[in-house]
């Protein structure tokens, strides 16, 4: 367990990336694209399990808005099939760029389709930097696959169980994902108006000062939804128990930073480690494999 350390010391680990276990197994291979949220350990991680990112408990880092550079090129084929994925075997290698969950998990929905999930939180940073090819990745992955959003709350001093609680309550009153979560990375990084971080930017809002879901609801007004229905149906029991067992889900696939993509319950891996773009090409490879039974 780390100690939290000054908003000035992790505004620089997050400006040059923080390796775990398993980002530095994939960094003597590339640089990582942008810092990772760590969650607190909340189970015995095996060898090598650990992402990389700001120490458990502390801020993840000062405001950012941009997404990376790489995300501006194309993604691989659509079409990804498991023959042409197989050139790629040698390409990818277990304990080093992608993780077997043991065992295997439930999958967040009951798809019958290969379920692709990043797990995230718009309070994260490095979250807001991959949310672009997040999107394209989503874009890309074949007919036999579908990409799910699952949020991790596991930072709460910086407001991530409102936001999980809001991003929950969306989907079930059917925002769609593209105009939401744009919509809420907007409202954190941009105008700033749910951001948890003081104005100054030299450090966080105190807990009675963080924005609220009444706040996060003038956002989803924007797109049409009734703010009152919307903080109702946040305070409901059916939203408590989604976000329960949306923590049981993140603990579950032994998510230790955001972002994190799982595939099917039964991979996972650190966009942060195997680089934006590469992430891509990762997940197309993973689903594959997946569908071809190996």
């Amino acid at each position: 367990m780390f100690k939290r350390l000054p908003v000035l010391c992790t505004l620089l680990i997050a400006l040059v990336g923080c390796g775990g276990q398993e980002d530095r197994a994939a960094g003597e291979q590339r640089a990582p694209a942008a810092s990772t949220a760590t969650a607190p350990a909340t189970t015995a991680p095996t060898p090598a399990a650990a992402s990389s990112g700001t120490p458990a408990g502390s801020a993840s880092a000062a405001p950012v808005a941009s997404a990376p550079a790489a995300a501006t090129s194309a993604p691989a084929s659509a079409a990804s099939t498991p023959a042409a994925n197989a050139a790629d075997e040698g390409r990818w290698v277990e304990g080093r760029d992608y993780f077997r969950i043991e065992p295997q998990q439930p999958k967040v929905t009951g798809t019958d389709k290969i379920e692709v999930v990043e797990v995230f939180s718009f309070g994260c940073p490095a979250c807001n930097a991959y949310h672009l090819t997040a999107a394209r990745l989503a874009k890309s992955l074949p007919s036999g696959a579908v990409m799910v959003y699952l949020p991790a709350s596991f930072i709460p001093q910086e407001n991530w169980p409102m936001l999980q609680r809001a991003y929950l309550t969306a989907q079930a009153l059917g925002v769609p994902d593209d105009k939401g979560m744009d919509a809420m990375y907007d409202a954190v990084w941009k105008t700033r108006e749910l951001t948890a971080y003081k104005p100054s930017g030299d450090g966080l809002l105190p807990q009675s000062e963080l924005p609220t879901i009444e706040d996060a609801a003038k956002v989803y007004a924007r797109l049409g939804v009734d703010p009152k229905e919307f903080v109702a149906v946040a305070h409901s029991f059916a939203i408590n128990t989604k976000m329960k067992r949306a923590d049981e889900l993140v603990k579950a696939y032994g998510v230790e930073g955001t972002p994190t993509i799982v595939i099917d319950g039964k991979y996972r891996f650190s966009p942060m480690a195997v680089g934006a773009e590469q992430s891509i090409a990762l997940a197309q490879w993973l689903v594959a494999r997946e569908a071809s039974g190996r």
